[in-house]
């Protein structure tokens, strides 16, 4: 028989595509195999953080409580609902990187465009989500890690340690990921001594205050967004550009 996501997921456009995928990919697990997977994750994710499958695992063997709050948050606004609704994906085969170079300066497609140029990340990076059954809440933390790029895009953080910590703080106030919390912590304290002063004086006060005080950024239809301009987005979603005086 097949698993109950399969049983009651709808079947149509995007939502069919990931109903198919997640499918494919799941894993049933139980509770002890769920604490094994949650203990062996974050020991090898602590030892070495570049393990993003080890990172990935953590995050959804842990984070079912704050995948309902994110959908719940998600439904709270019209953008966030069509989100859900429309269950969007991120990879080479939705978005045109091409199209988005060559939007104007300074609007989202272009940033977003150019930071994953620079950094030479592809969207098509993210692991998909093998072990949360239900559909909606799968479908959130897929769509966390497709909009993780955009995030570090639109606030204007590099992909160092630095600004990966920064990131993972913004995140883990409002998603309340444990897997995001964690990385913010332990993260830091991996920290060089001259990156850990400016992470005190200036990168953490302004994580947590725009972590607070911005609009749910992952209610965010990014994909309608690409020709607004940067800073009437940041305007819009009270986001304070970091600046170090």
């Amino acid at each position: 028989m097949r698993p109950a996501f399969m049983r009651r997921f709808s079947s149509s456009g995007e939502k069919l595509c990931f109903r198919d995928e997640l499918y494919k990919n799941y894993i049933p697990t139980n509770f002890f195999q769920k604490t094994v997977l949650t203990v062996g994750s974050a020991a090898v994710a602590l030892l070495d953080p570049h393990r993003g499958d080890m990172i990935a695992c953590l995050g959804e063997v842990t984070g079912e409580m704050s995948l309902k709050y994110m959908r719940a948050k998600l439904l709270e606004s019209p953008e966030g609902a069509t989100i859900l609704k429309e269950m969007p994906r991120i990879n080479s085969k939705t978005i045109c990187f091409k199209t988005l170079s060559k939007m104007p300066d300074r609007t989202v497609g272009r940033i977003y465009a150019d930071f994953m140029k620079d950094n030479n990340i592809t969207a098509d990076s993210r692991l998909p989500v093998q072990f949360i059954e239900d559909p909606d809440l799968a479908y959130v933390m897929q769509r966390y890690r497709e909009v993780h790029d955009l995030v570090h895009a639109t606030l204007f953080m590099k992909t160092t340690m630095l600004g990966e910590v920064t990131v993972k703080w913004v995140e883990g106030i409002q998603t309340k990921l444990p897997m995001c919390i964690g990385g913010g912590i332990w993260g830091a304290a991996r920290l060089k001594p001259k990156h850990r002063q400016l992470y005190l004086k200036y990168y953490l006060p302004w994580a947590i205050k725009t972590g607070n005080n911005a609009k749910f950024l992952q209610a965010i239809y990014f994909e309608k967004r690409w020709d607004q301009n940067i800073d009437d987005f940041h305007r819009e979603m009270n986001i304070v550009p970091l600046t170090k005086a």
